[in-house]
């Protein structure tokens, strides 16, 4: 059944919110919320109805009813003071007082943004005034993804072996995508380079789209900003997983006189100094010792085309001189880290000391040799249900 009202289809097929031609992600407990008020739309909704069908009859502070009402509320364009769609009767419950027509799958049009088409992108303007570009796939909790620093979000769905992850990440989870402030679709200009820098963009996309909490899936050097986010605002964080993270960067852990002798710095350099893709490949096979080649191919030049050499040298400097090991033990939520057995980029050593940082912290060694096993590689399905698995449980 899908409930259309004002902009808003809440469609419990397929479990999601769509505002306007774009999905909204929202907490199971909000969706529910906004299903319970849409089929019983200009009626009084108790508070004891409400309970009985979000939280099953548990017994739960007010502070927690009133802050789903908050979200479900901002979720479909409202909120507490001009109560346009959801009015609050005192002492006794709720009432959606907008118009609520009823439609079957079969007679409603399909929503925009299926996740068997390509995602939209959309922007948000941050607060200094970039513009960033992310996407939305997929109904259920919400996950944003932390990659890597250069990305494209349009030119990495059109790979296909990133596109089935993506799909799987999709089925039972929000998933959102970005591309870094410099990268991508998203601002040209590489001046948010700093670990907080970036942490604080992702908390400024969150903030958009309504989320009061959501996972993390971060990867290779989009792992620092998920350690710091889950550190620094564990409120905010119900699940955090890791491929291919590290504790500290290179330059921390093997240079104690802090000089950047790192090899694989210098064959950045070399690689982005070339107009072809050759040196690029080469790079990026330190990553991906496995292959399969025709991805790493195809992945160089996305991500050449990605981002400047400026970016790239910038945010490789950063990486090599952070450091995560001072704030672990601030990570409470459930923590998942996966890393392949002979990583060369960064080594089983480093997942360790997370594992040892972080209470209660799950860690999964892959038999690999990639920096994140893609499609094709032998370790590519325990890595893919693993990570998936652990992440649709996340209800928030």
């Amino acid at each position: 059944m899908r409930y259309v009202f004002r902009d808003c289809v809440l469609d419990t097929g397929r479990h999601v919110l769509m505002r306007g031609d774009a999905p909204v992600a929202v907490e199971p407990q909000v969706f529910d919320l906004l299903h319970l008020l849409a089929r019983n739309a200009g009626q009084l909704v108790t508070r004891d109805e409400i309970l009985a069908e979000v939280w099953n009859g548990r017994i739960v502070s007010e502070s927690a009813v009133s802050a789903r009402i908050a979200a479900a509320r901002k979720a479909v364009g409202d909120d507490g003071k001009a109560q346009r769609v959801i009015r609050t009767i005192a002492r006794r419950g709720l009432q959606m007082v907008t118009e609520v027509t009823e439609r079957t799958h079969e007679t409603a049009p399909m929503a925009t943004g299926d996740r068997t088409d390509e995602p939209r992108i959309r922007y948000i303007i941050l607060p200094t005034g970039h513009s960033m570009a992310y996407s939305v796939s997929g109904p259920g909790p919400p996950v944003i993804l932390l990659g890597q620093t250069r990305s494209d979000i349009a030119a990495e769905w059109r790979l296909p072996f990133e596109r089935h992850r993506f799909e799987a990440l999709s089925r039972q989870n929000a998933l959102i995508r970005f591309d870094a402030i410099g990268s991508g679709q998203s601002d040209p200009r590489s001046d948010r380079s700093t670990i907080d820098e970036q942490a604080e963009d992702v908390l400024c996309l969150a903030d958009a789209l309504g989320l009061d909490r959501f996972a993390l899936y971060s990867q290779s050097g989009g792992c620092a900003q998920g350690l710091y986010i889950a550190a620094h605002h564990p409120e905010r964080v119900t699940r955090l997983a890791m491929m291919g993270a590290y504790a500290e960067g290179r330059a921390v852990r093997d240079n104690a006189d802090g000089k950047e002798a790192e090899p694989l710095q210098a064959m950045l350099q070399t690689a982005r100094s070339r107009s072809d893709s050759t040196f690029f490949e080469a790079f990026l096979l330190a990553y991906q010792p496995e292959g399969p080649l025709d991805s790493v191919r195809a992945y160089a030049r996305m991500m050449l085309d990605s981002a400047t050499r400026e970016h790239d040298l910038r945010h490789r400097h950063v990486i090599n001189h952070h450091s995560s090991l001072d704030f672990l033990s601030r990570i409470t939520c459930p923590t998942l880290i996966l890393h392949s057995r002979h990583d060369a980029v960064h080594p089983l050593s480093e997942a360790r000391k997370l594992a040892a940082g972080i209470a209660d912290a799950e860690m999964v060694v892959l038999d690999c040799a990639n920096h994140i096993p893609w499609q094709g590689n032998a370790a590519y399905d325990t890595y893919l249900e693993t990570l998936t698995r652990f992440l649709a449980a996340g209800v928030g």
